[in-house]
């Protein structure tokens, strides 16, 4: 039973009500998350366009997280949520209109996920900032490991229905349904108390984003934490070639979606799966030396990804070959939640309160723009070298990063947190 995750944050009615609305908004967002890059590679039959979503994404992840973060140490928490929140679920009618339309316009769909991002980028300091305000803090590794599991279930049940869906109703349902999907969190944000900033700063300047830095550049742990994510995500993020190694490895049609949806879910499916075996973590007392660890299994499963996909329709049957594929994305989903979890609650932990909004939108920033740069990355390495050596060669590349990481970060290694004195309920 210690294995099993630990419910006690759900005792919590605020934190409840955002945990349970959030399992109907990740599904309509992750339909948007397939559809982006699937309408791209339809337009254009480039991954290289699918990649370039990726800096369109980043730039305003960057300018708007660093933003965000400052906007949610000064001003209410709640209000920045109802905000952000409307933001995204009119950006994406306005994906639902220009599919629709038919408008085929691959950089109108780049601005309307730049705009969307910014939106993203924005509301995640802020929602991440309100746990600590919310909880306890010896409950926040379960609190983190919930939030995760029920975001990472989303993104299994998304991709899933989307891959139903598009050769039914095609892409515009998609994006309309994500819209709908977003009035659920905005109800659970209503029902939050007031949460106002507890510090003296009241604006969200260039000074202020600039103090959240000089404060960070103090914490060595948190900036360690940062630099091994980052490894982790550019090197190793293959996402962007799923649109092309569904068809051209693993038999999918431009009307068909079925091993594009199964790859799209796999890592879900692992960090569900760790999500509720996540019960150990609130016991890991050296967790700088257990992130290193879980970032290196993260690169192994992805090498092993790559020569799955190398291996279809030559060493292994194209079925055989996708369902290692799927595994290998799915452990490495699992040991990424553990992670995520544990790097979060880092930085919950070591962050005062009047800091915590700005450390949490350079936190969104790594996070959320690490992958977008292994988006263009991989990308563009697979155009030169091919989908499978792309994949498996960035894995060998956070393995290596890793080893190196540990040399470089030895305070990060030895990092350890007290044994939390809590009596867990477990699911």
């Amino acid at each position: 039973m210690k294995l099993l995750a630990d419910i006690t944050p759900l005792r919590h009615p605020d934190f409840r009500r955002l945990w349970t609305t959030g399992i109907v908004t990740v599904i309509g967002a992750q339909l948007s998350v397939v559809a982006v890059p699937k309408q791209l590679y339809d337009i254009t039959h480039s991954s290289s366009y699918v990649g370039l979503a990726g800096l369109f994404g980043l730039v305003p992840l960057v300018v708007f997280g660093l933003w965000g973060g400052a906007l949610a140490d000064a001003m209410d928490r709640r209000t920045l949520l109802l905000i952000t929140s409307a933001g995204t679920g009119v950006t994406a009618l306005a994906f639902w209109a220009q599919a629709a339309a038919g408008v085929n316009s691959p950089w109108l769909i780049l601005v309307l996920f730049a705009v969307q991002q910014a939106f993203f980028a924005v509301n995640q300091p802020a929602r991440a900032a309100i746990y600590p305000r919310l909880l306890e803090e010896h409950q926040l590794p379960a609190a983190n490991s919930l939030s995760m599991t029920v975001v990472q279930f989303g993104a299994i049940a998304g991709p899933v229905v989307a891959g139903m869906l598009i050769p039914v109703s095609g892409l515009a349902l998609l994006y309309l349904l994500d819209a709908i999907a977003l009035l659920a969190t905005l109800w659970a944000i209503w029902k939050l108390p007031p949460i106002p900033p507890t510090g003296d700063t009241r604006r969200a300047g260039l000074r202020e984003v600039a103090d959240g830095f000089v404060y960070l550049a103090t914490q060595r742990i948190l900036l360690a934490s940062f630099a091994v994510d980052v490894v982790a995500m550019v090197f190793g993020m293959p996402r962007a070639l799923f649109p092309q190694i569904a068809q051209d490895s693993f038999g999918d049609t431009a009307s068909s979606g079925h091993a594009l949806g199964l790859l799209f879910a796999a890592m879900s499916v692992g960090a569900v799966l760790g999500g509720v075996f996540s019960g150990w973590l609130t016991r890991i007392r050296q967790q700088g030396l257990a992130v290193i660890w879980l970032i290196v299994l993260w690169g192994l499963g992805m090498v092993g990804f790559g020569l799955a996909v190398g291996a279809a329709g030559h060493a292994l049957s194209v079925t055989v070959a996708l369902w290692i594929a799927f595994a290998c994305l799915a452990f490495g989903g699992a040991v990424d939640m553990f992670s995520a979890a544990l790097r979060t609650t880092m930085l919950q932990s070591v962050a005062t309160d009047e800091m915590r909004g700005r450390l949490q939108g350079v936190f969104i920033v790594v996070v959320a723009g690490g992958p977008r740069i292994g988006d263009v990355a991989h990308g563009f390495a697979a155009a030169a070298v091919g989908t499978a050596a792309a994949a498996a060669g960035g894995g060998a590349l956070v393995v290596i990063g890793m080893m190196l990481s540990a040399l470089a970060f030895p305070a990060f290694v030895r990092y350890r947190v007290a044994q939390a004195h809590s009596v867990p309920q477990t699911a």
